[in-house]
């Protein structure tokens, strides 16, 4: 008589914007807990997340690394990019499958939250339904950010609207308009682009400009004052709202 095939689990892991003390007790847990720990990255790159969680994996668990087979290279909306991108993702589900097919509960990390412009969601998506599922909220990069600048972001009845930085420019203007606060994610070299539509949206003076958010090497600026476009790739633009608050100043950003 054959043994009962058992299958394991999938969970989605978020690490948090950077500073590793953001990571959940739950996150921890489940850290010390899985078989299998796997994480996206660029080639020849650790990545963030998993850097995040280094000292909670144990010395046993088995690492499964997805590295982009491009990031920056092909541009995002090239037929190229998006043939190699679906293939790498579904490819990436495979090797996932297959370890929790085998019994095993495979945590894969995610910089801020899991289903927040993550790329583990696009392993849930073809993993949830076949497989046990379980997703570990973690803290939000803008969370993060505007935390660490001390930007109190809505209050009230205030619209906080999320824009990625690669939208086209006149999206981007009229969405920030129309709004009372903004985060901008997804900022790096689209960053011209993205002062110019604050700019022409007469928000250019309200936007907070912070790079590496709650990171040992963060750092925060009014994008008006920054004397150039240079940006990495975690950067993210703050727009705050309510207007006339209580003893609000017309300069002073928390750095």
């Amino acid at each position: 008589m054959s043994a009962p095939v058992t299958t394991g689990r999938l969970i989605g892991v978020g690490t948090g914007p950077g500073d590793p003390e953001l990571l959940t007790l739950k996150a921890v847990r489940a850290l010390a807990e899985a078989d299998v720990v796997s994480h996206f990255a660029k080639r020849n790159s650790i990545g963030n997340a998993r850097a995040i969680v280094e000292g909670h994996i144990r010395p046993d668990t088995v690492e499964l690394p997805l590295h982009y087979p491009v990031t920056t290279e092909i541009d995002k909306d090239h037929a190229d990019y998006k043939a190699q991108i679906l293939a790498f993702y579904e490819e990436s589900a495979a090797k996932v499958a297959a370890h929790i097919s085998a019994g095993r509960t495979v945590a894969v990390l995610s910089e801020g939250d899991p289903l927040f412009y993550g790329s583990y969601m696009h392993l849930h998506v073809r993993l949830a339904h076949r497989f046990p599922t379980e997703v570990i909220p973690g803290v939000t990069a803008m969370s993060g950010c505007w935390s660490a600048t001390g930007q109190p972001i809505v209050q009230g009845d205030d619209v906080l609207t999320v824009l990625p930085g690669t939208m086209g420019e006149a999206e981007l203007a009229r969405r920030l308009a129309d709004t009372d606060a903004a985060v901008i994610m997804k900022v790096g070299r689209n960053l011209p682009k993205i002062r110019r539509a604050l700019a022409a949206s007469n928000r250019l003076e309200k936007a907070i400009y912070v790079e590496r958010g709650t990171m040992a090497n963060g750092a925060s600026m009014r994008l008006a004052e920054k004397p150039d476009d240079a940006a990495p790739y975690f950067s993210i633009i703050l727009v705050a709202g309510w207007e006339n608050r209580p003893g609000e100043r017309a300069s002073g950003v928390v750095v």
